[in-house]
């Protein structure tokens, strides 16, 4: 019998999402498969994560083409971003966790690909004058993906809709990166 390997990603994935810690027996459980398969598909944790990781940018960068970043106002691309990556999102706040993953030299090429076309579009809304010019980039880039990780645990809990999951965080972000033209109060 040929294993579906689509379905024990996304099962590993729906797994992992909800418990980071679950043991390669409880991925396999909940793939419907043997922990002998498992382990033939994917020789431990690492490589199971490994392959997580590239579904997760796979999906994360049709996420970015489905949101057609470089049309419109910034703003409403950033809107049209987490709309779309919402349904990767519990797997992106896994991966999110997953520190190895963003160390060393295997570092995967992906996420550099996603930083850029990110940041890309939030310094395309600071030079349109949308966007605060005092927060980088790479901060809202990060922000950005700190904020998509948090939303998919609180979805998750049962604490907030999913269907309120893009209007929190667009408009938490958002509140803090837009341009405002009145005078910034400095703390004392």
């Amino acid at each position: 019998m040929a294993v579906d390997r689509e379905h024990v990603l996304r099962s590993a994935a729906a797994l992992l999402t909800r418990k980071s810690t679950a043991t390669m027996d409880e991925v396999a459980k909940a793939a419907g498969i043997s922990r002998a398969t498992l382990h033939r598909q994917f020789a431990g944790r690492d490589a199971l994560v490994r392959a997580l990781e590239s579904l997760g940018i796979a999906e994360c960068e049709a996420a970015l083409d489905a949101a057609r970043l470089d049309e419109g106002a910034a703003s409403d691309a950033v809107r049209r971003l987490v709309r779309e990556v919402e349904p990767a999102a519990g797997l992106l706040a896994f991966l999110y966790t997953e520190n190895q993953l963003f160390e060393g030299e295997e570092q995967h090429a992906g996420w550099e690909r996603l930083d850029a076309r990110i940041s890309a579009l939030f310094r395309r809304g600071q030079e349109n004058g949308e966007f605060r010019i005092d927060l980088t980039p790479a901060w809202l880039t990060e922000a950005l993906y700190g904020l998509i990780a948090s939303g998919a645990w609180v979805v998750l809990t049962g604490k907030v809709a999913r269907k309120d999951f893009p209007r929190m965080i667009t408009e938490l972000l958002l509140g803090g990166a837009l341009r405002r033209d009145e005078p910034r109060r400095e703390e004392s």
